[in-house]
């Protein structure tokens, strides 16, 4: 299998900055989910009472399986749940529920990054697996065409990461201030939940530096930041 040590200069900044962002969250998360909120609320009650707050009746929310697998479905309108945010009473299964329930009143006001995103999905979905492949093949075929066909789908996935990070950070926000006014949990409490929801964004900021530096690698070996003499 063709590897290039290249590549590993390139990312390994984006790398670190993901396994530290990994650890960062897990352990974060982890030390507020063993702190009980003062009013006993779960994750579930949580995302509805915010859901109910903001007038939306629409959004079905359901359990599903995995850690950390939480997520806001737009096109089915199902907000997802993973069993220890669902079930749980604790500042960062709340944090994680609120946040969730920010997307989905993102998709109720038509928050424009959102709807970006949606629309990227298909394009990304078909474009990523070939960017790999036509690079490559180009690359060792010496064929200029399908390396810059190559860059140009796994430009997609680049853009892709760029407009999740207003999406994540907006839907965050949101849960901060809304967690707060809607009387889910007091002051104190919502430093927590920030805490949590600040880790998990830097897990966003790592993929999108890391697919940032990928696509320059990509340049570098078309030749267009090439070094010269």
């Amino acid at each position: 299998m063709f590897f290039d040590p290249v590549y590993l200069l390139f990312v390994m900044p984006g790398i670190l900055l993901g396994l530290w962002a990994t650890f960062k969250t897990r352990t974060t998360f982890d030390r507020y989910s063993h702190v009980e909120s003062a009013k006993r609320i779960t994750g579930a009650e949580a995302a509805s009472r915010l859901l109910s707050g903001a007038g939306i009746h629409d959004v079905r929310i359901e359990e599903t399986d995995g850690f950390l697998s939480d997520h806001y479905d737009p096109a089915a309108k199902v907000l997802r749940l993973s069993p220890g945010v669902y079930r749980s009473d604790s500042i960062a299964a709340i944090g994680v529920a609120c946040h969730e329930a920010g997307h989905a009143i993102q998709h109720a006001t038509s928050y424009g990054a959102l709807g970006l995103r949606s629309a990227l999905v298909p394009a990304v979905n078909l474009a990523s697996p070939g960017a790999y492949i036509f690079f490559f093949a180009g690359f060792l075929l010496h064929m200029q065409p399908l390396i810059w066909i190559g860059i140009v789908c796994f430009g997609l996935a680049v853009l892709f990461s760029l407009v999740t990070l207003p999406v994540e950070y907006d839907a965050s926000e949101r849960a901060k201030k809304l967690m707060v006014s809607s009387g889910i949990v007091s002051g104190d409490e919502a430093k927590g939940a920030s805490e949590v929801l600040s880790a998990a964004f830097l897990t966003y900021v790592a993929a999108a530096v890391t697919a940032l530096l990928t696509l320059l690698y990509y340049l570098y070996r078309s030749g267009l930041l090439s070094r010269r003499d």
